[in-house]
């Protein structure tokens, strides 16, 4: 593409309102091996279809992991939830990635970690089959299923770490949330219930039982939800901590099972 074709590419998509309009102009050229698919990305993009599913892949923690249509898109943030899993935890420990979407933390940790055991789930069938692509090669298996229900009955109380980017948005800000979210990725991945901590509180009930006696439990969470979260995680019988991250806008709750 000419210069001046690209120029006006970056200029269509900043009046489209994206703000690394240079940056995704350059992913769409390479992604288009001919005029007319290249028109198609652009035309899709303009429309808000998220960049990442024109793509067929996202970038998260220095990888790329593949993402199909309508599966939930990592974000940059949750990198602090894999930096903090993989410091709290032990060597060689059996790992599992709830409410996993795409399997982006699931692989990040393989990649950081020596697992016994590796495994990651995920109540919707795109988002499994999605995980499941990314995760070939990997020794780590994917279940489809409600948070913990899927998993082999022979690793309750025997788990070391337990991570969960779980739906933490109330139901009422679903709708305040960009386009390319609300409009595109799976709801079930979005609607964390009245105050957003409807699936949390659940994961904390339930890791209790399955995590092994100083095992921890990692999650993402909004700043304003902290307080109480970590009063369910207490009152669930787990010792909570955060960690925050101003450069990734980012927070995640350790709660530890007492030893």
């Amino acid at each position: 593409m000419a210069l001046a074709d690209r120029s006006a590419l970056v200029g269509r998509l900043r009046a489209a309102g994206c703000v690394y309009a240079e940056d995704e102009a350059d992913l769409l050229l390479a992604a288009a091996d001919d005029p007319a698919t290249l028109a198609d990305l652009s035309e899709r993009r303009v429309a808000g279809e998220p960049l990442e599913y024109l793509l067929g892949w996202a970038e998260f923690a220095g990888l790329r992991i593949a993402v199909d249509a309508g599966v939930f898109v990592p974000r940059a943030r949750t990198a602090l939830l894999v930096q903090v899993a993989a410091e709290v935890t032990g060597p060689e420990p059996a790992v599992v990635d709830l409410c996993c979407g795409s399997g982006a933390a699931t692989v990040a940790l393989a990649h950081r970690l020596t697992p016994r055991w590796l495994a990651a789930v995920d109540i919707d069938p795109a988002a499994v089959a999605c995980a499941r692509r990314n995760v070939a090669g990997l020794d780590a298996e994917v279940y489809e299923g409600d948070l913990f229900a899927p998993l082999p009955r022979q690793w309750r109380g025997r788990l070391d770490l337990v991570v969960a980017n779980a739906p933490y948005v109330p139901t009422d800000a679903v709708a305040l949330m960009p386009p390319e979210a609300r409009l595109h990725e799976a709801p079930v991945a979005l609607d964390g219930g009245p105050d957003g901590l409807s699936v949390l509180r659940r994961v904390g009930v339930d890791a209790a039982h399955w995590l092994t006696p100083g095992g921890h439990l990692v999650v993402e969470a909004g700043t304003t939800q902290v307080p109480v979260l970590c009063d369910a995680f207490s009152a669930a019988g787990l010792v909570p901590t955060v960690r925050q991250d101003e450069d990734l806008d980012a927070t995640a709750v350790v709660a530890q099972r007492p030893t």
